[in-house]
């Protein structure tokens, strides 16, 4: 895989120093007290340039890079591989690469989509849309059509377990394994979700 060029490590540096500041901010003064221009200021940025990474402030929590790692990984995957078990082992990879970096990060976040509210109504559009990326990393896998009733069954499914697991790891504390809770849960829709 190319690594990326200086312009595109320094609007990396500048999103993660931009998000940086805001969990700060968010975590001293609470989410609704920190305005853009206050994360702005932290960051040495201008108003401006936040919103040209971040469009609004619940971005800052709601976007990240996982998305596009978890899709590199199922492509990735054996071509003659399940689908459910390509991405059960796509996920858990990306998902075990982040933790590794960001752990407290991703459970700040998870904390903040969980307790203020219009993070959580944002949280649910995203989920809408990272659900239609799976459908088309499925049909891209399938040959088959985005659009089937099948693959977006599918890709609905994934949504509902990471989801599920997300939510149990945020309210148990975060003490959990959360790659070895997707893990079993996503190997249980493989298997066929027999209880």
């Amino acid at each position: 895989m190319e690594s990326p060029g200086l312009r595109e490590r320094k609007k990396l540096r500048t999103r993660r120093e931009i998000r940086q500041a805001a969990y700060r901010l968010f975590a001293e003064h609470g989410y609704d007290a920190t305005d853009v221009d206050t994360i702005a200021a932290a960051a040495e940025v201008s108003r401006s340039t936040f919103f040209r990474y971040f469009p609004t402030k619940e971005d800052v929590v709601l976007t990240d890079e996982y998305n596009d790692l978890a899709a590199r990984e199922l492509a990735a995957r054996p071509a003659d591989e399940p689908i459910v078990r390509a991405v059960q082992q796509s996920m858990t990879t990306s998902l075990a690469h982040l933790m590794a970096a960001d752990r407290d990060e991703l459970m700040f976040r998870m904390q903040l989509m969980a307790q203020v509210p219009a993070i959580r109504a944002r949280a649910m559009e995203e989920q809408l849309q990272t659900q239609d990326l799976i459908s088309d990393m499925i049909a891209q896998r399938t040959g088959r059509d985005d659009a089937d009733l099948d693959v977006r069954c599918a890709a609905a499914a994934i949504i509902g377990i990471s989801s599920a697991v997300i939510q149990y790891w945020v309210e148990g504390g975060a003490v959990d394994d959360l790659v070895a809770l997707y893990d079993r849960q996503l190997g249980r829709l493989a298997s066929g979700l027999e209880l």
